[in-house]
């Protein structure tokens, strides 16, 4: 699965049959489609393209509609939006979820967990709201932990307009799509984590990292602090 998890962070857009080549062609393991396609499920990750299917989406929730087509996103707690990924550990694996500010990219809460319950997310959620008010829209993909009767209730008790991402529209998850590949890259691999304990400590240390040090080209070169909290930049405008 961590193998896995590389390559797909490396080419998101194939499915189980490429990622099954590439392990042949990689790694030299000669593992079945099959297989691929259950560690995939077991991970909660898909290819992203247009038309993919949503992890783990549950035929008895209700999903909303797109709310974001054509929305000029331009402030602070206009669209929040939320996902999770796959974490290695040296025996294991974790999952983790983050809600997202979408406009200046800052991660609002966090949780680690060792399953892909909606318990977690509902905690990063409830620790969102409780730290930075309320989202005009709350976007999500449709998998079943955010369909859920429980995370749908959370939102609208605070009156928080749902969007999901339908078919087609892969693309906007890919703030978060990035930050799992820095997160994984600059941190995940370069470690292996023993315990729950270590995995946390870490991960919340390079989190307060990307939110008040790492500066984004499209953020005009500030944080995701500065820009959420209006904090001015310490560098010179570019001549």
């Amino acid at each position: 699965m961590a193998k896995i998890d590389v390559l797909h962070l490396r080419h998101p857009f194939k499915g189980s049959r490429r990622l099954r080549d590439d392990l042949w062609d990689d790694h030299g393991l000669q593992v079945n489609r099959k297989r691929v396609q259950r560690l995939m499920r077991i991970m909660g990750i898909r290819a992203l393209y247009p038309g993919a299917k949503t992890t783990r989406r549950n035929p008895e929730h209700k999903v909303y509609p797109y709310l974001l087509r054509d929305l000029e996103i331009n402030q602070v707690n206009q669209v929040w939006c939320t996902d999770t990924t796959y974490i290695p550990m040296r025996k294991g694996f974790l999952y983790l979820v983050a809600i997202m500010d979408w406009y200046s990219r800052k991660v609002l809460s966090w949780r680690l967990s060792n399953s892909l319950d909606t318990a977690p997310c509902i905690e990063a959620l409830e620790e969102a709201l409780a730290n930075h008010g309320t989202p005009g829209i709350f976007n999500s993909d449709q998998g079943s932990q955010f369909t859920s009767d429980d995370f749908i209730k959370t939102l609208k008790n605070q009156s928080i307009k749902i969007s999901m991402d339908g078919k087609g529209r892969w693309i906007d998850n890919v703030f978060i799509e990035r930050l799992w590949r820095s997160l994984k890259y600059e941190e995940v691999y370069l470690k292996a984590y023993d315990t729950v304990a270590q995995a946390k400590k870490n991960i919340g240390i390079w989190l307060a990292f990307y939110n008040q040090d790492r500066r984004h080209a499209n953020l005009k070169r500030m944080t995701p602090d500065q820009v959420y909290y209006k904090l001015p930049s310490e560098l010179p405008e570019a001549a």
